[in-house]
């Protein structure tokens, strides 16, 4: 069954490669989605697939993907929109 989450994380996320790890990962997840910098120093990402794909990607997010130090990570479920591709923005 498909599962989307959105989440926001905080800590020392831009500049970092959280958004090309982060695709990476997903990519060989087979997990939809994006992740984008936020103006105020966070990170934005959508994560849509398999429920266990889906949330293997908001752990591997919680983990610090890239040199990135993730201090806090906010997760929302959402209704999946049928996404498909990964990007980065």
């Amino acid at each position: 069954m498909t599962q989307r989450r959105r989440v926001v994380a905080h800590g020392n996320v831009q500049g970092v490669f959280f958004r090309d790890s982060t695709r990476r990962e997903a990519e060989r997840r087979g997990v939809a989605g994006w992740a984008e910098n936020l103006s105020d120093g966070t990170v934005g990402a959508v994560f849509e697939g398999p429920e266990a794909d889906v949330e293997a990607m908001v752990e591997f997010v919680r983990g610090g993907p890239g040199h990135s130090t993730v201090d806090g990570l906010d997760v929302a479920v959402e209704e999946p929109e049928g996404l498909s591709g990964f990007l980065t923005r």
